[in-house]
């Protein structure tokens, strides 16, 4: 791997960009979750659950499969081979015939949950969004159904296009990747600094995007460049916007600002509601994300050294990561504005 790669993956793509499913920031999918909960313990619990699990269990499988793959099927590791076999062909060779017909059925149930699951919430976009608000206002809901339905076939047309073209599956993750460089600096920001608006997060969205496919169609740069200038030029354009356009009404800041207790730069609103001392800090904020981070990739590892048979050291690991959850919850239990608790 060219070091330039190894760069952009350790030091700007978890910041820099959306994906689905764990989106820098906290976006919609991480809202329903919490949203789903009986009250603030409940999505904070989930939270932290979703995190270890998704980060630290979830990927133990993928990678013993690929551990067993090269050794199985060493041809798989020569450059030019199509690697994304490997896991197919060790279905395959692996599972006995009951198994074997699970695992495809589970391959397509996820596959077409995922599908319209993206069908309909792009046709819901589209219309609540675009059409309704901008191009018919006042037609029937019957009217807004058809156009719904229109959407959906519209949107798998195009698609199923932009499918075609792609070759392999990294090829989409650094397509979805790319496209959404730029935007995780504005999802995370809007946290911190009351000055983001609106109209920053659509600016955002729409220059990464262009940005995106103009150097994915028209240069020969490889994806790490493409990521970086996607990133400079969608920042540099999202602050510019954000500085031109209106704040967000004052009423609504101070609002969300009582609920929440924002850290970082909400100076201007909290002496607007009135409070002085009971402002977050920010390093608690700060301090929680490296105990975090910490703990993900300590449980990870020592998960892992205890499947490969390294006991004392995935004990320790799984110690240290009990340790740095006991600091964030500590953290957490001496912050009044923190609701721990179901009271």
């Amino acid at each position: 791997m060219p070091a330039i790669f190894f760069v952009v993956y350790l030091a700007v793509q978890w910041w820099a960009s959306w994906y689905p499913g764990a989106e820098p920031g906290g976006g919609g999918y991480i809202a329903q979750r919490m949203l789903a909960c009986k009250n603030e313990k409940g999505s904070l619990l989930s939270t932290f659950f979703f995190n270890i699990a998704h980060y630290a269990l979830r990927p133990w499988p993928w990678i013993l499969v690929g551990l067993v793959a090269l050794v199985v099927y060493p041809e798989l590791a020569i450059k030019g081979a199509d690697a994304e076999i490997a896991y197919p062909r060790a279905v395959v060779d692996f599972l006995p015939i009951g198994l074997r017909g699970m695992m495809i059925a589970s391959f397509l149930a996820a596959y077409m949950s995922t599908i319209s699951t993206q069908l309909n919430l792009g046709a819901a976009y589209l219309v609540n969004d675009v059409y309704k608000p901008f191009i018919k206002k006042d037609a029937s809901q019957k009217h807004y159904v058809l156009i719904s339905r229109l959407s959906v076939i519209f949107l798998a047309v195009i698609g199923g296009i932009i499918t075609y073209y792609m070759r392999t599956i990294v090829g989409g993750w650094e397509l979805i990747l790319a496209i959404g460089a730029g935007t995780g600096t504005v999802y995370i920001l809007r946290w911190y600094w009351w000055r983001v608006n609106a109209w920053s997060e659509i600016s955002a969205m729409v220059v990464s995007a262009v940005l995106a496919l103009s150097l994915q169609l028209g240069t020969q740069l490889n994806w790490a460049y493409r990521m970086l200038i996607t990133v400079g030029g969608t920042t540099v354009v999202w602050l510019t916007v954000t500085f031109l356009t209106a704040p967000v009404d004052k009423g609504f800041l101070c609002e969300f600002y009582k609920k929440v207790h924002p850290g970082g730069l909400w100076r201007p609103i909290s002496k607007e509601v009135g409070e002085s001392k009971d402002r977050k800090p920010i390093w608690h904020n700060f301090l929680d994300f490296l105990c975090g981070s910490g703990l993900v990739l300590f449980s990870l590892f020592g998960i892992g050294k205890l499947i490969f048979g390294e006991v004392l050291k995935g004990i320790v690991f799984l110690i240290i990561a009990g340790a740095l959850f006991f600091i964030i919850w500590w953290d957490l239990s001496r912050q009044k504005w923190a609701v721990i608790s179901d009271k």
